[in-house]
């Protein structure tokens, strides 16, 4: 399981390729964020900060390492693309997402949501498989 942290304390940087990289050192590809609205990148940071923090905190919606580094990078991408500090993000997205877990019934209502959000991701041109550590 993902460790639980907030985006301004989690080892996530964007490379000059467009790719994610985490603290394990995985890239994956990024998708393309560019030509979303600002309220569209609203609905998807917020979406990706749901999906994170459910799905690194009800185990029977894990996701693998890959398909969380897609979705943190995607959201740090969008948080530079938005002009959010850190604390603006964790405040703004995170906050809120984190309060989603006492919720007794939110890791079955967000968990699933997680495959159609990185398929919706692959479909903007991000992906799972490591460009550094194939498998």
């Amino acid at each position: 399981m993902k460790p639980m942290l907030a985006v301004a304390a989690a080892a996530l940087w964007m490379t000059a390729a467009g790719a994610g990289l985490a603290e394990r050192g995985m890239t994956v590809p990024l998708p393309d964020t560019s030509s979303l609205s600002q309220a569209q990148a609203q609905a998807l940071i917020a979406e990706l900060a749901q999906v994170n923090v459910i799905t690194s905190n009800c185990p029977d919606h894990a996701i693998s390492d890959a398909e969380w580094t897609l979705i943190t990078a995607t959201g740090d991408q969008l948080a530079a693309q938005l002009g959010l500090s850190a604390q603006d993000y964790d405040r703004e997205y995170y906050g809120p997402a984190f309060q989603l877990l006492d919720d007794p019934g939110a890791c079955d209502r967000i968990g699933p949501t997680a495959g159609p959000l990185i398929a919706r991701l692959k479909q903007m041109g991000g992906g799972t498989t490591p460009t550094d550590h194939p498998q």
